[in-house]
């Protein structure tokens, strides 16, 4: 699952992965994880998105959006997408250094230039994630 962090003021809190990542070393996304056993989904992505950021989702507007299935190569299952609005303050984030090399607030037009370089992870799955005009 993905937790995607919004403030009301349209910018949306990526993280770049930590340059030591087996996989997508250095490209941007937004928090998320698996679900441990006996978790739900929104539990599991309040959990991940506060050890990733240190921010306290669970009593920000929003959640669930939707899901789309992963399908990889023996390696298939489903991915919940929530969006949580919340207002905070860049010094309100404490990032997960082991995960991640740092964070920004980006708008919409700066995740597509992103996307554009090859560099969002899971981004044609979820773009629509970051379209506030139906919020």
């Amino acid at each position: 699952m993905l937790g995607v962090i919004c403030r009301h003021d349209g910018k949306f809190l990526i993280t770049q992965r930590a340059l030591d990542k087996h996989w997508a070393p250095g490209w941007w996304e937004v928090s998320g994880g698996g679900v441990m056993a006996g978790e739900s989904s929104a539990d599991a992505v309040r959990r991940e998105v506060l050890e990733e950021t240190g921010l306290d989702v669970s009593g920000a507007e929003g959640g669930y959006l939707f899901s789309y299935k992963r399908e990889s190569e023996g390696d298939n299952y489903f991915v919940d997408i929530y969006r949580f609005f919340l207002d905070f303050d860049e010094n309100d984030v404490t990032p997960q250094l082991a995960e991640m090399q740092g964070f920004r607030l980006a708008d919409k037009s700066e995740i597509e230039q992103l996307a554009a370089q090859g560099i969002f992870l899971h981004y044609d799955s979820i773009k629509q994630v970051f379209d506030l005009t139906n919020a």
